[in-house]
């Protein structure tokens, strides 16, 4: 996959939110953590779809901070707890919690069971995904669905959509040994349109993600879970409950520059670019 990278403003994949951001920054400006001299250089660490979002609040914090330096480091393959770990980073963006580590969470993400467009199974129970990925459902004509054996596609150890996912089914060490490991989202999408026969895969994928792939055409679907279908308002009120909070770890003991970069994302301008692609919090 090649060297972790570190993303700057100017050539950053969410160079197209900053007319916005910079309006959002003159705002800010005007709060007591815009108003302090916050200073030094933050690390923050991270493998998942975030990416896009971790970036835009990097640049909008620097611009309300001009003293302040972020440096955004993102690859597949990477692991952010143990960057955070050892030094190498201060913030881990992650899905789950890790106890060692503080956590902040600053949103929500639902974690969209992704099948072939032509896959004409109508819903699935929580139990059901649970039963798919560890191998007791093995069919989609189980689920009312065509008569073809379900190809499991699992996602990496590392990335935190799948430990969140793994904790939400309670079916951690007890996945099917069948299944294939896809990192990228995007060879997840490829490998559920083209798997043969077509209705036959089945992935789990952020949220946001899968929503905005069925939006662009692409031939796949999200199966609503327990009736309930995968939007941004069922996952921020509880109602679809395959969901993953969106968390900022980082080692426990003050240091102001990741706390001031927690409250900028907790802020109204923060929140505003987290819920350009996720669930924001709730009002307080």
């Amino acid at each position: 996959m090649g060297r972790p990278c570190r993303l700057r403003a100017k050539n950053s994949p969410a160079s197209h939110h900053l007319a916005g951001i910079m309006v959002l920054a003159v705002t800010f400006l005007a709060s007591p953590i815009g108003a302090s001299e916050i200073t030094g250089s933050l690390v923050i660490a991270g493998n998942g779809p975030e990416q896009i979002t971790i970036e835009t609040l990097a640049r909008a914090f620097e611009k309300a901070n001009p003293r302040a330096f972020v440096d955004v480091l993102w690859e597949d393959n990477s692991n952010p707890l143990e960057l955070v770990q050892t030094g190498e980073a201060h913030i881990a963006v992650t899905g789950a919690p890790h106890p060692p580590l503080a956590a902040t969470q600053i949103g929500w993400d639902g974690i969209g069971i992704l099948v072939h467009l032509s896959n004409f199974t109508k819903d699935v129970t929580k139990q059901q995904v649970a039963d798919i990925f560890s191998g007791k459902i093995t069919d989609w004509a189980e689920l009312g669905g065509p008569e073809t054996k379900i190809v499991l596609i699992d996602r990496p150890r590392i990335q935190n959509i799948r430990d969140a996912f793994e904790a939400q089914l309670g079916i951690a060490g007890n996945k099917s040994n069948a299944a294939k490991t896809i990192g990228p989202d995007e060879e997840v999408l490829k490998t559920v349109v083209g798997t043969i026969p077509p209705l036959s895969a089945a992935a789990y994928i952020s949220l946001s993600t899968g929503l905005s792939a069925v939006t662009s055409g692409v031939a796949v679907r999200l199966l609503p879970v327990d009736k309930v279908e995968p939007e941004g308002p069922t996952v921020k009120d509880g109602r679809y409950s395959l969901r993953r909070p969106l968390l900022l770890l980082s080692k426990k003991g003050p240091n102001s520059i990741v706390e001031a970069f927690a409250q900028f994302a907790l802020s109204a301008p923060g929140q505003s670019i987290v819920g350009d692609t996720y669930v924001p919090m709730p009002s307080q």
